[in-house]
């Protein structure tokens, strides 16, 4: 081996290389550990005492550890506008439709699903069957579908 020869371990066998393949060779292998380690490690900073001054975070993040501190992958829980708009006006449609129907089956519906009582409830304030509410509340429910449609 020369003075400006370098060897490397390849495939389980030294090769001897020049001097700018072995600068290469090493300048690749110190990116290959900053992927495989470096930014996926967290580092602390130590001061003149040794105490930890400052923790470096990984760049990249475990979904072990996402899971453990509870994070959303998409933040802020709030609703989008374009949401908030189509929301207000299905329920403008749907109180518009509401407003169609008889008086008494509007009661129906009102007593039912905004007063949230049961039919078995609803019947005795009546004095009627559970089912023939029941049986109203699935007629009236088909109207108000076409009505929306």
């Amino acid at each position: 081996m020369t003075a400006d020869k370098k060897r490397i371990w390849i495939c389980g066998q030294y090769i001897e290389v020049t001097d700018e393949v072995y600068k290469a060779h090493i300048q690749s292998d110190r990116k290959m550990r900053y992927f495989e380690n470096d930014l996926k490690t967290e580092r602390f900073v130590l001061g003149n005492e040794n105490q930890v001054v400052r923790v470096i975070p990984s760049r990249e993040d475990s979904l072990d550890r996402l899971m453990d501190e509870n994070a959303q992958q998409f933040p802020g829980g709030e609703e989008s506008v374009e949401n908030t708009v189509l929301h207000k006006l299905e329920v403008d449609k749907l109180h518009t439709a509401l407003s169609m129907l008889a008086p008494e089956e509007q009661a129906l519906i009102r007593a039912l699903f905004f007063e949230e009582k049961t039919e078995r409830q609803y019947a005795e304030e009546l004095g009627v069957y559970r089912n023939a509410v029941h049986v109203r509340k699935t007629r009236i429910l088909k109207k108000l579908k076409k009505l929306l449609e």
